[in-house]
């Protein structure tokens, strides 16, 4: 069984386009019935997003939350009661190519090792890629592969890759389970009511960390309505314009970003391999504080909350490390 959790809040405008990409795949066409199964997790709309759900796609089960619990506190519901599914997929607004499913079930299945596919995410209507996935440096920045860059073949390859991103991740649903800490698959104190931010990073990380492989897929395509997918340089016109990106992301959103990359990384890295890159951290972290004092300087409200959560992740982080199947030298090859 497969399970194809998708959440919405207020998506009257592009909803059709999602919904109507899961109703052509063709691994339900050439079963001649339905091979999988939608939930729709609705996070209480305003618009007529759940209206639109019951009377144009009854075939698929519609969840209507009273509150806007965000995106992955309603995945975790849902796969909390989910019954024998073998994979289980988290979907926001992101349109399937027609064989997405098809293509990525038989590469799960013919690599029961991997934890979880990345599908190769271009953004809506072009040749731009999203994402082909999460890298991660020596000094723990973390980028999304591929991000702006015009797609020529550079990543036309089957490979194992650090960790799959959130767009539209296709887990094994073993592994889910098996990366629960606390009852929980996605840390709780991540989000700040419905906004949160490296729910993604922080599982995939653990996945790796307990032995489950991440594999990108580059003929399984989606496409992605990120708005912030942008092709820059280095110059500095176009870090400006990053930065001038970034201000249209909400503050909360922000302060978490700060806040939980820096959790994922005591969570889930360990301290020998941190004292190895030391410089290469260091340098990073005095780059990000002289950011954030320059233009973003609501973020550094966040610094209390990191200290009061502080004591929990480091809880936390005993309980994965004591958990962990890679080494610290094979967790190390990782990092560029």
């Amino acid at each position: 069984m497969i399970t194809v959790n998708y959440i919405v809040r207020n998506g009257e405008r592009d909803i059709r386009l999602f919904l109507d990409s899961l109703k052509n795949q063709t691994l339900q066409q050439s079963s001649g019935q339905a091979s999988f199964k939608v939930n729709v997790w609705d996070n209480n709309s305003s618009d007529s997003t759940p209206d639109i759900v019951r009377k144009e796609y009854p075939e698929f089960e519609l969840h209507e939350s009273k509150e806007n619990i965000g995106v992955w506190a309603a995945f975790e519901k849902l796969v909390n009661a989910d019954k024998g599914s073998k994979y289980v997929i988290c979907m926001t607004d992101v349109i399937l190519d027609k064989d997405f499913l098809e293509k990525a079930i038989n590469l799960m299945e013919q690599n029961p090792d991997a934890g979880a596919l990345q599908a190769k995410i271009y953004q809506t209507g072009t040749k731009i890629i999203d994402t082909c996935g999460f890298k991660v440096f020596k000094s723990r920045k973390v980028i999304n592969l591929g991000q702006g860059e015009t797609d020529t073949g550079q990543y036309d390859s089957l490979h194992e890759i650090f960790a799959t991103e959130g767009a539209v991740p296709v887990f094994r649903k073993e592994a889910l389970e098996d990366c629960r800490v606390e009852g929980h698959i996605i840390d709780p104190d991540y989000r700040i009511g419905p906004l949160g931010y490296g729910d993604d990073l922080d599982l995939a990380w653990r996945m790796r960390l307990f032995g489950w492989k991440h594999l990108f897929a580059q003929n399984v395509i989606a496409y992605h309505n990120r708005s912030t997918t942008k092709s820059y340089s280095n110059n500095l016109k176009d870090y400006l314009a990053r930065t001038k990106e970034r201000q249209k992301i909400d503050i909360i959103k922000r302060r978490l970003d700060w806040r939980n990359t820096r959790f994922t990384i005591i969570k889930n890295d360990y301290i020998i391999n941190i004292l190895k890159d030391l410089l290469y951290v260091i340098f990073r972290e005095i780059g990000v504080l002289g950011y954030v004092v320059l233009f973003e300087p609501g973020v550094l409200k966040e610094v209390g909350n990191f200290i009061k959560y502080l004591p929990k992740m480091l809880k936390r982080r005993r309980k994965v490390i004591r958990r962990a199947k890679l080494t610290h030298g094979e967790l190390r090859k990782w990092f560029q």
